[in-house]
Parts: C-alpha cells; structure tokens; sequence
C-alpha cells in the first residue's frame, strides 16, 4: 500500500467525531480561545489574591508556609520533650538527686531558653 493510500484508509476509519475533533484542535480559533481562557484564569486568581489581601485573609500560598512551619515547630518540642524525659529518667535514677542540682538547673535555664526561643520564632 502506497502511502497516500494508507492516509485515505486512515481517513474513512476515523469517525466524524475524531475529524472534528482534529479539526478543532488546530484551528486558530480553538488557540485564540485557549489563550483567553489561560489569561482569564490569571486575572482570576490575581483578583482573589488580591481581594484576600483587602480583606487580610491569607491565601492559599501563606496558609501552607504557616503549616509547614507549625510542623517544623512541632518536631523541634518533641526534641524537646524527648530531652526532658531523658532528664526525667537520670534524675530518677540519681541516688541522691541533691548532688547534681546544679547540672539539673544549668539544664533547665538551657531548656527554658530554648523554648523562649521557639516561641519568638514562632510568633515571627
């Protein structure tokens, strides 16, 4: 088979739906529409971000970096309290908890100020 042929049996195979589909999809008209629609899409969420801040909502964008770092203080207290429980368990197992309440105290004015610090880190 000869290629033309084989393009005028591709032709009479393909149903009037698929022709005019391939017809559509490249036409000018179909790329001029397509365009608007993608710069009406951009107006639109410019509008919304632009509303949002008018209204001092967050957007989307804010939203997630906020979520993101509540997770990221999360894990830093439960390094926290996974040090406080290990400061737990010398402490109770210190014969005579008095010998080493210097240590104890350094410890905690360290935690405290590490937990300030996440607070101010938080709150910025």
């Amino acid at each position: 088979m000869s290629p033309s042929e084989q393009s005028q049996s591709a032709d009479r195979d393909r149903s009037p739906v698929e022709k005019l589909a391939a017809g559509v999809i490249g036409s000018d008209a179909a790329r001029e529409a397509t365009t608007r629609v993608l710069q009406a899409r951009e107006r639109a969420v410019e509008l919304q971000e632009f509303t949002l801040g008018a209204l001092n909502l967050p957007s989307a964008a804010v939203i997630d970096r906020l979520t993101r770092r509540v997770r990221s203080v999360a894990l830093r207290l439960e390094g926290i309290e996974d040090g406080l429980d290990r400061l737990e368990d010398r402490l109770a197992d210190t014969a005579d908890p008095s010998a080493d309440l210097t240590k104890v105290l350094a410890r905690l004015e360290a935690i405290e100020q590490r937990l300030e610090k996440l607070q101010s880190d938080g709150s910025s």
